[in-house]
C-alpha cells in the first residue's frame, strides 16, 4: 500500500498521536517540581493530593487540547515577552 503525502504536510511525531514530545517533557518536569515543593511544605496526603490535582490538571488539559493548534510553550513564550516589553500602538484614521 503507498501513501501519498503532499510536500507541503507537515509531519511531526507525537506521543499517543496527540502531544507533542516536548510538551510531554514539560509537562513531566512541571509535575516533578510541584511535586517536590509540596512534599517539602506540607505533611497531609490529601492536601498534597488536592494541591497536586489543582497545580497540574490545567497544564495537562491545555497540553492536550492546544490553543488552535499553536505549540504551549510557544504560547507562554509569547505572554512572557509580552509582559516584558508592554507596547499600546494607537492609530488614529484621518
Amino acid at each position: 500500500m503507498k501513501f501519498i503525502f503532499p510536500k507541503n504536510f507537515n509531519f511531526k511525531n507525537k506521543l499517543f498521536g496527540i502531544i507533542d514530545y516536548n510538551i510531554v517533557l514539560f509537562n513531566i518536569l512541571w509535575y516533578v517540581l510541584i511535586l517536590i515543593i509540596l512534599n517539602i511544605i506540607f505533611n497531609d496526603l490529601q492536601l498534597k493530593i488536592f494541591l497536586f490535582i489543582i497545580f497540574c490538571f490545567p497544564f495537562f488539559l491545555v497540553s492536550i487540547t492546544g490553543l488552535n493548534g499553536e505549540n504551549i510553550l510557544y504560547v507562554f513564550l509569547y505572554l512572557y515577552k509580552f509582559c516584558i516589553k508592554q507596547k499600546l500602538y494607537l492609530y488614529s484614521k484621518k
